[in-house]
């Protein structure tokens, strides 16, 4: 397994501060001054719109939705139009692809593993849709996919609904994918559904094997 940092930050964080982040590590990780970096973070609340997104997919207009507290990005990541916010974990992996065969097809399918892996450990029966990226189960989609790759170094990743607020996927076309249904852990397990905590633990296990990653701890300050 490769070395790698694994950072959890513990309050949820602006997108912007978020994309600023993991720029400056995605620049260190291609001068190969820092190892894989794999960052765990709940953002404050957001709209944010991929390289496929599609303004008619904002079921708001931006205004409406900075009025009540959310804001609106435009992404450089793949897909269409996600939510995110508070009781939604986001895993930004900071990668050097290509080695051990890992290829961008394959990095997909290894995110995916990630989001199907943590879902099936807490009792959720999950699976991969042909053609729609992302993690899905009985009651619809938990896990979205979005991801960029410079010079082989990703950025952006996967992010996976554990107890969010219901109203921020009810401003959206979530991933353009209309008359799909949104979940989360909470609406599949009820009163069975893990803590925030429980959930980031798993799927910092679900990484380090789907990606071959031997993790340390790092804090955010030291990044």
């Amino acid at each position: 397994m490769i070395p790698a940092r694994f950072c959890r930050i513990p309050k949820p964080l602006p997108y912007g501060d978020a994309v600023s982040l993991q720029q400056r590590l995605v620049r260190d990780r291609i001068a190969d001054r820092i190892p894989d970096t794999v960052l765990l973070l709940e953002h404050t609340p957001v709209v944010t719109l991929g390289r496929r997104g599609r303004e008619e997919h904002l079921l708001a207009d931006p205004e409406q939705l900075r009025a009540r507290g959310v804001e609106v990005h435009v992404s450089s990541r793949g897909g269409d139009v996600t939510y995110h916010g508070p009781g939604q974990w986001v895993l930004y992996p900071i990668l050097k692809l290509g080695r051990g065969g890992l290829a961008p097809r394959g990095y997909l399918y290894a995110l995916e593993d990630i989001a199907l892996g943590t879902a099936e450990a807490f009792g959720i029966e999950a699976h991969r849709r042909e053609g729609k990226a992302g993690g899905w189960c009985e009651g619809g989609k938990f896990a979205a996919i979005g991801f960029k790759l410079t010079r082989w170094v990703s950025q952006h990743g996967l992010s996976l609904n554990v107890n969010p607020e219901p109203f921020g996927f009810d401003l959206i076309v979530g991933c353009g994918l209309v008359g799909e249904r949104v979940t989360s852990f909470h609406r599949e397990l009820g009163a069975r559904c893990p803590s925030m905590g429980e959930v980031g633990t798993e799927l910092r296990r679900q990484a380090s094997a789907a990606l071959g990653l031997r993790f340390t701890d790092a804090d955010v300050e030291d990044l």
